[in-house]
């Protein structure tokens, strides 16, 4: 395994009804008001949205990140702004930009930020792997990412044939036995497989 890594965590969806609950002004939950007062870190909003998909990635990501020097170890997928470090505040308006773009519609208001930002991660990174932390079955960030990163780009095998809340939940048990998942290249896998059998309860 590389001694460098550095982890791309796919985003969450900013248009359902946990998004509708943030943008509802009367809202009185704590993430809703922070996020009206002045801005919540995107990983903390991007948990509430997906839930355990998603906080299994962070928390993952947070665990096993080995970035080069002066790069973040871990960085989300955005729909509108390229790559950004988990901790970056967005605010009420950001959240609504979001919520405009479907990432499936591969719109240039979503792909042109993340080529510009996969390109400079690829510059300043050459001699870590990049791990993605999200679907391959589809293209809606792959083909990007591919270009830019080339054979750099990994991914979890145990990925292949789950669904998001297996991964999630398989991904949060790898950080409760510290136990780092192997990967392999994005290019040339198997992007969809036979789903595996149930996770064994944690006792």
């Amino acid at each position: 395994m590389a001694a460098t890594r550095i982890f791309l965590l796919s985003p969450a969806f900013c248009g359902g009804e946990r998004a509708k609950l943030l943008f509802n002004p009367a809202a009185s939950f704590p993430l809703a008001v922070r996020l009206r007062a002045g801005g919540v870190p995107i990983g903390e909003l991007f948990a509430f949205l997906s839930g355990l998909y998603f906080r299994g990635k962070l928390a993952y990501a947070r665990a096993f990140a080995r970035p080069p020097r002066g790069v973040s170890g871990a960085l989300v997928i955005t729909p509108t702004r390229g790559l950004v470090d988990p901790d970056t505040l967005l605010t009420l308006d950001d959240m609504r930009e979001f919520a405009e773009v479907n990432i499936a519609s591969q719109s240039d208001r979503f792909l042109e930020p993340l080529a510009r930002d996969a390109g400079a991660l690829a510059a300043s990174s050459r001699s870590a792997r990049v791990i993605l932390l999200g679907s391959i079955a589809t293209d809606k960030y792959v083909g990007s990412l591919t270009a830019a990163l080339g054979e750099r780009l990994y991914f979890p095998q145990a990925f292949v044939g789950r669904g998001d809340m297996s991964r999630g939940g398989l991904l949060l048990r790898s950080v409760r036995e510290s136990a780092e998942l192997a990967y392999i290249p994005v290019s040339g896998a198997t992007r969809r497989g036979a789903r595996p059998a149930k996770l064994e309860p944690i006792r």
